[in-house]
């Protein structure tokens, strides 16, 4: 049975995670999955943001939220995160 009540949408956007870096796996409006070779614990807290490209320019997607999935890849680890609060702002 499918969990997941918003569309999701396959892309690769650069997300930065203060002390290291992932790339987007796919993006939802309530969640994000994501690649990184930081670990991780389910449940933990999480803030990040994801760089996008806009007719008007960069822009920057803040994000909080909590881990709700980690699956191990290899030296990298999928991260799927619920997004609870999030701004966008224009990089500068």
């Amino acid at each position: 049975m499918e969990k997941r009540k918003e569309e999701r949408v396959i892309a690769s956007l650069p997300v930065d995670l203060g002390s290291t870096t992932g790339v987007t796996r796919d993006v939802s409006v309530s969640g994000v999955r994501f690649e990184t070779d930081a670990h991780y614990a389910v449940g933990s807290p999480i803030s990040f943001a994801v760089q996008l490209d806009s007719p008007g320019g960069k822009m920057l997607l803040k994000c909080r939220g909590e881990i709700v999935r980690v699956e191990p890849r290899g030296e990298r680890v999928g991260v799927a995160v619920r997004i609870a609060e999030s701004t966008v702002e224009a990089v500068r």
